[in-house]
């Protein structure tokens, strides 16, 4: 399957408007705290923490790609420091972690993500899963995102404050050393 998605960057108060909206109009799927470890490497490889479930995940192709191809395995979260140990065993290191709240909805057949992510801002992420046809569910997907009363933030948008991010995210999330009290 591939993963194919629109995303922006909203203000806060789009992000509580765009709430309220799923809350009466979606159905709500869960909503937590997540922890994610972007890995070393020349791969997207991640490893994320929540306070329902774990899992580490590839995602082939560039990040901020319109689609890609997802390879993904669940894990209990109370094993997720001794898979953390392994990958730093197997000299893979943490690159980035993100902290963020997620709110995510089912609305006319898409899944909906709400975001707070710490240091980095509001965002919203309409997703569909497809084998084939990917032009035919991003032009949905952009449909339904105008629906919504966002315009979709350019990719460029998302690389500058990715690498941004990436260069300062210690700064910007007070980072102590620990990953959350998750």
């Amino acid at each position: 399957m591939i993963e194919v998605e629109v995303r922006s960057f909203i203000s806060e108060e789009k992000y509580h408007e765009l709430l309220q909206f799923m809350e009466k109009n979606g159905r709500k799927e869960k909503e937590e705290e997540q922890v994610t470890h972007y890995l070393s490497g020349p791969h997207d490889l991640r490893l994320q923490k929540s306070t329902s479930s774990a899992k580490i995940w590839l995602k082939k192709g560039r990040i901020h790609d319109e689609s890609r191809e997802e390879i993904e395995i669940r894990f209990k979260p109370d094993d997720f420091d001794k898979l953390k140990r392994l990958f730093s065993e197997l000299g893979y290191e943490t690159e980035i972690i993100w902290f963020r709240k997620r709110c995510q909805f089912r609305w006319n057949g898409l899944k909906v993500c709400l975001d707070y992510t710490k240091g980095y801002g509001y965002i919203i992420e309409l997703e569909a899963l497809t084998e084939k046809n990917k032009e035919e569910v991003l032009a949905k997907l952009r449909n339904a995102l105008k629906l919504l009363g966002v315009e979709e933030t350019p990719r460029e948008v998302f690389e500058e404050k990715y690498n941004y991010y990436k260069k300062n995210w210690k700064r910007l999330v007070g980072y102590d050393g620990k990953d959350s009290s998750l």
